[in-house]
């Protein structure tokens, strides 16, 4: 038969127990006590600071605008010809952006087309025998062998030939054209396809043959909005910039205000002089002009993002040890840089200037940076 085992419980002893019991009696208190943290740390805002200082601020309006000519002169024939461009002291046929001379010979016209429509010579011979017929007239009257109209009438004569001889004069003077400005030569001898016309070739009455400006001062039209307007006068210097001499130094001065608005843009002109003796600059360039509305030196500057904006007032942080006290300032001139402290800092004062958008009056801080 198959033998059955047996399972005997064999009582633990008493005093064994009692240990088991107080020990998971203790493991279970320390599971529910207070954890061990440790030491309590303080968290420290970084921040990056700089001192109040002395600077130049300024205030200014951004505008831009396109260069012209402060004035111009256009050359053209009247009197229909050949065309003969005029030359330089060297002899060298003048060309586009040559400089050239008030009174200096531009181009002339010859040919006989010219000639005949000046008619100088048949004005003259009439002019001279209108001249001798009064002259014998007048002897004749003082002889008191003709009548006194006889006379009037060879003065009428001698006026009309006159009259005829000094018109034939001026179209022959017309054939040569001189620049009565000084400046350069914008634009020479181009046809309608702007095309160079060559020497020689016939032109009619109305081709227009030069345009000539100065270059040494230029002037950029500026459109102002209505607040700017109250803020530019005639008088106010100016910075020019162009991207093509970002190490340029370029300066100008408010001349003039248009006394109209711009129906169509809503805005005011200004014109700026700009001083041009380098050379550098072109008519047609669009430039970037910054008119000086007021500048005050030597004042207590900041940073501008040093300056917060809380519920509508001004706001600075000042260092305090290791910790920051809100500043409450009243701001004057700036820019997108620095702005003028008018009340609230004093020179040598440390400021946050990176860091300060969470911050609050006493707030704990650590400054980075040099």
């Amino acid at each position: 038969m198959p033998r059955r085992s047996t399972v005997r419980f064999v009582p633990m002893p008493r005093f064994g127990r009692t240990r088991s019991i107080a020990v998971a009696t203790l493991v279970l208190l320390a599971a529910c006590g207070p954890p061990n943290t440790g030491p309590d740390v303080e968290f420290r805002i970084p921040v990056e600071a700089a001192e109040v200082a002395t600077g130049t601020v300024e205030d200014l309006v951004q505008a831009t605008g396109t260069l012209r000519t402060r004035e111009i002169v256009s050359l053209t024939i009247e009197t229909p010809g050949h065309l003969q461009v005029g030359r330089d002291a060297d002899g060298r046929r003048l060309a586009e952006g040559s400089v050239v001379e008030a009174g200096q010979v531009v181009f002339r016209v010859t040919g006989e087309d010219a000639r005949l429509h000046a008619r100088i010579e048949s004005t003259k011979r009439s002019l001279d025998v209108a001249e001798a017929q009064l002259k014998r007239q007048r002897d004749l009257f003082d002889a008191q062998l003709v009548a006194e109209e006889a006379v009037q009438q060879a003065e009428r004569d001698y006026e009309n030939a006159l009259y005829e001889y000094e018109r034939s004069s001026l179209n022959a003077a017309k054939a040569t054209k001189t620049t009565p400005i000084s400046g350069t030569i914008l634009r020479l001898a181009r046809d309608a396809n702007n095309l160079p016309v060559a020497d020689g070739q016939l032109v009619a009455a109305g081709f227009q043959v030069a345009e000539i400006a100065p270059l040494d001062t230029l002037i950029a039209d500026v459109d102002l909005m209505g607040p700017e307007l109250a803020r530019v006068q005639p008088g106010l210097p100016a910075r020019i910039g162009h991207y093509a001499f970002p190490d340029a130094s370029l300066t100008g001065e408010v001349v003039r205000l248009s006394p109209v608005l711009d129906p169509v843009k809503h805005t005011f002109r200004a014109e700026v002089a700009v001083a041009n003796d380098s050379g550098l600059l072109r008519p047609g360039m669009f430039v970037e002009v910054t008119v000086v509305v007021e500048q005050r030196a030597d004042v207590s500057v900041v940073p501008r993002e040093a300056v917060t904006d809380r519920s509508g007032r001004s706001v600075v942080f000042i260092l305090d040890g290791q910790r920051v006290s809100r500043r409450d300032v009243r701001l004057g001139l700036g820019d997108d840089d620095k702005v003028e402290v008018l009340d609230g800092l004093a020179l040598g004062d440390r400021i946050v200037v990176r860091g300060l958008e969470t911050l609050t009056d006493g707030t704990r801080v650590r400054v980075i940076g040099a």
